[in-house]
């Protein structure tokens, strides 16, 4: 699908459409629906499901899971993703043992038992999206 116009204008154009194509008889649905999907590049099927949803109605955006990590995990883990040159979910997950190890070693990183043990725990897919 190419966009052929923006998606501001083309929520105002199935607003505008969407009644109209409700009081429709089928031949005037027909060429609504043509002309919609010419103007927007849509298939006809999904032109159709967007003219006949109500109006204000939208499905909720699926968001992450619940957050596992607090606030304290977060920030240790930002300074040792900056230390480890902002590396990868992987290959941080590999090093993370080691780095964490040094950096409290030499003073550079001060950790509670549980910070540590959570920090160590995420997955390599934790540690690419919190970083």
């Amino acid at each position: 699908m190419v966009n052929r116009i923006s998606k501001h204008a083309r929520e105002e154009l199935i607003g505008a459409l969407r009644e109209r194509y409700r009081d429709s008889s089928r031949i005037q649905r027909t060429k609504i629906l043509d002309e919609f999907s010419e103007l927007t590049g849509f298939h006809r099927k999904h032109a159709i499901r967007l003219l006949r949803r109500q109006a204000g109605c939208s499905r909720p955006r699926q968001g992450y899971g619940r957050r596992v990590y607090d606030e304290a995990v977060r920030e240790a883990l930002v300074v040792v993703w900056e230390a480890a040159d902002r590396i990868c979910g992987k290959r941080l997950k590999a090093i993370l043992p080691n780095l964490v190890d040094a950096m409290e070693r030499y003073g550079h990183l001060r950790l509670d038992a549980e910070v540590r043990r959570c920090l160590l725990m995420a997955s390599a897919a934790t540690l690419e999206m919190v970083s």
